[in-house]
């Protein structure tokens, strides 16, 4: 089934979801919570960065709805929003391992290191 063009305005929230996963930082934070629920604490300890950093990363992943939150007494946990956002993750990273595999494998460079491409 052929699904219709996107709207202007899904085009705009889907470059922005987009836009938001393009920050190491925020990609280093989907892993992490991808692999368990944890507090802005034990966030900042695992990625090596402040408690000020992570909260404000957390922010823009929280107004994006790419990570939700649930309150423990006085803890905020944060994790995934939705199996979207895990799936999306997920999709990528095999994109990216499978596209590294190809370049390691690609002959012809020479000197043994990845082939890089610019389209």
């Amino acid at each position: 089934m052929r699904r219709q063009p996107l709207s202007d305005a899904s085009a705009a929230a889907l470059a922005e979801t987009f836009r938001a996963l393009g920050d190491l930082t925020r990609v280093r934070m989907l892993d992490a919570l991808a692999r368990s629920e944890l507090c802005v604490q034990d966030l900042a300890a695992r990625l090596h960065l402040t408690e000020s950093a992570v909260s404000h990363q957390l922010r823009l992943l929280r107004n994006m709805r790419l990570v939700r939150t649930r309150r423990d007494g006085r803890l905020v946990f944060y994790a995934l929003d939705d199996q979207h956002i895990v799936g999306l993750f997920e999709q990528g990273l095999e994109h990216v391992e499978e596209r590294d595999g190809r370049e390691r494998r690609s002959p012809g460079n020479g000197s043994g290191a990845k082939a890089r491409s610019r389209s």
